[in-house]
């Protein structure tokens, strides 16, 4: 019999379901991975219970773009990206990914992870496309690990960069993988981890890098190979690449993928902020969705998407970190915020607003939709038991506690929740991660990246 979990009490329930409801002091009964019921005076015999008075419960965070493996690249003046284009960035930053070994990607995922789980999310897909002489095809692997470690939901992106620099990439030679073998190793992945099954820990989704970096042929033989092994597809598109997709093709980015059969209901990109208007309602019409990264865009000074357009359009809209060589943060509440914030500054000449709901919403709802989850996103029955509690009596929230739905982005709760639940069992509560010795894995992932990074890469000497 699966073990039973109640929540009692709680001050307000945030479901973010296609009503919106509001459960004011509620109970929440879970049952082995998933949601119960909802509801007033729950009663559940044997049930653990968790005093849920002068909580706020909401349903997780979803990442849906991330590279985890940046890390330990954070805080690093010497490769600052507001100085470059991303093209010019890619540049530089590869002369330090191609000395990245498994401890790296290990370590690094790890503390993603655990910033991740803090914060409230418990879905999160990673975009890997770090293989190194020195990896070789372990990079995933170690990331399952990780993720089994943690108990978190992960959604693994395998990437790959296959075109050479001497035919117009940014690739060092020893991080360029062929399409065969990057096709032959997402079957690979796909046969061990990737589970279609309601509640899955685990899924592979292709993830050719980008279209700038890699032949046609490697986005154009994914599609058939992803499809037919029940796949979702991803990649980034729209973030500085488009000339150079002109010059080489004639033609924009998204074009260049609807030629390839890159597109459709079972694909999302990253970034978007050099889509046209005119292309919104394209993508609406497939289903294809965008990930947001508001991180990345502030801290690089590239165009805020017009939200309200694109979902005026009909895309579905999810929020993603992005990589922590761009954001410095694994925070989804910090990027909710920032999301929200960017949006609002625009409402007056743009005609509309995006609420902090609607970014609540895309950081749920949109988040599952983007991956293909109907099980995660809201709380309902029969919905996994996904969900974070933040701890509103507080002196610092008086006055502020009206109106639950709105409450995190607009008045900015981005510190540590006060729990968080995924898949039904409790993974972090007060300030602790369950299970693991933190302080031990935190000690052992600094060891690793002086060893492997601070003490091979020119560009962290001068902080030696």
């Amino acid at each position: 019999m699966a073990s039973k979990i109640l929540i009692r009490n709680a001050k307000a329930i945030v479901t973010c379901d296609s009503r919106d409801q509001v459960y004011r002091d509620s109970d929440l009964l879970v049952e082995g991975p998933k949601i119960l019921a909802i509801g007033n005076g729950l009663e559940a015999e044997g049930a653990q219970v968790i005093d849920g008075r002068g909580k706020f419960v909401y349903p997780g965070l979803i990442n849906t773009h991330h590279h985890f493996f940046q890390t330990f690249v954070r805080n690093l003046i010497t490769v600052d990206y507001p100085n470059w284009t991303v093209m010019e960035w890619i540049d530089k930053i590869y002369r330090i990914f191609q000395i990245i070994d498994n401890d790296v990607i290990y370590y690094s995922t790890l503390t993603a992870f655990a910033d991740l789980i803090k914060h409230g999310c418990t879905c999160a897909f990673d975009h890997q496309y770090c293989y190194t002489n020195k990896t070789g095809k372990d990079p995933v692997d170690r990331q399952m690990e990780a993720a089994r470690l943690l108990g978190i939901r992960y959604h693994a992106g395998r990437g790959t960069n296959t075109l050479p620099r001497e035919e117009g990439s940014s690739i060092p030679e020893n991080m360029r993988e062929t399409t065969e073998e990057f096709l032959k190793d997402c079957e690979r992945l796909a046969g061990l981890y990737h589970d279609r099954e309601p509640f899955s820990m685990s899924q592979i989704v292709p993830s050719p890098c980008q279209p700038i970096n890699c032949y046609a042929e490697t986005f154009r033989e994914t599609v058939p190979m992803a499809r037919g092994l029940g796949m979702r597809m991803h990649t980034h598109l729209g973030e500085g690449e488009t000339a150079g997709i002109q010059e080489r093709y004639g033609k924009r980015t998204l074009d260049w993928c609807r030629d390839m059969g890159f597109f459709g209901e079972d694909v999302w990109y990253a970034h978007g902020w050099e889509l046209l208007p005119e292309e919104f309602p394209v993508l609406a019409a497939a289903g294809t969705g965008v990930s947001h990264c508001p991180g990345p865009a502030i801290l690089g000074g590239f165009p805020i998407l017009d939200i309200k357009a694109m979902q005026d359009a009909g895309m579905t809209i999810s929020l993603g970190c992005d990589g922590s060589a761009t954001n410095d943060s694994s925070s989804l509440l910090d990027t909710l915020r920032m999301g929200y914030l960017m949006q609002t500054w625009h409402t007056k000449a743009r005609g509309g607003s995006v609420s902090a709901y609607d970014m609540l919403k895309a950081a749920t709802v949109n988040g599952a939709k983007t991956l293909g989850r109907p099980d995660l996103g809201s709380l309902e029955p029969g919905k996994a038991a996904d969900l974070f509690l933040v701890d509103v009596d507080k002196l610092e929230f008086a006055g502020a506690l009206h109106d639950p739905r709105h409450f995190l982005a607009r008045v900015g709760v981005t510190g540590p929740v006060w729990m968080t639940m995924i898949n039904g069992k409790v993974v972090y509560r007060d300030g602790e991660l369950t299970g693991i010795d933190e302080q031990k894995l935190a000690a052992e992932g600094e060891a690793v990246c002086t060893r492997v990074l601070r003490q091979e890469s020119e560009a962290f000497k001068i902080f030696l």
